[in-house]
């Protein structure tokens, strides 16, 4: 089993695209995280073989990615992060959605899992459940 390792930002956006695509019920495919991702099929391709060798991801030859079970925690891990960010950002401070979407994409590569932890039990008493 692989063991956790840091992953780039770049490699986080390309998991947490997986998970929103395999949640829509589509097949998930390395043309469609370009597409959704606006980049180039070689860099999914390169994206897709860290994330295989760090054994967040399977993938038959050319074909269908899925998630493995750590791949999926992790992805969701990285989409709550966003997604708790996103809201901090529009409910407490105001912000447009276009620009809290941009700052949470980019806020949510650089704070801890203590710090989420946390933040998270905060908004849960500051703001009700959407």
């Amino acid at each position: 089993m692989a063991t956790k390792r840091k992953l780039s930002p770049s490699n986080e956006d390309y998991l947490e695209k997986i998970l929103e695509l395999s949640q829509r019920g589509e097949a998930v495919r390395s043309v469609d995280i370009a597409s959704h991702l606006h980049v180039s099929k070689a860099g999914v391709y390169k994206a897709v073989g860290v994330l295989r060798e760090a054994g967040l991801i399977a993938q038959a030859h050319y074909g269908q990615i899925y998630l493995t079970e750590q791949g999926r925690q992790r992805a969701a891990n990285i989409m709550q992060r966003h997604r708790m960010l996103k809201r901090f950002l529009i409910e407490i401070l105001g912000l447009d959605a276009e620009t809290a979407e941009q700052d949470a994409c980019r806020m949510e590569h650089a704070i801890s899992e203590e710090t989420r932890s946390h933040w998270i039990e905060w908004l849960h008493q500051v703001l009700p459940d959407p």
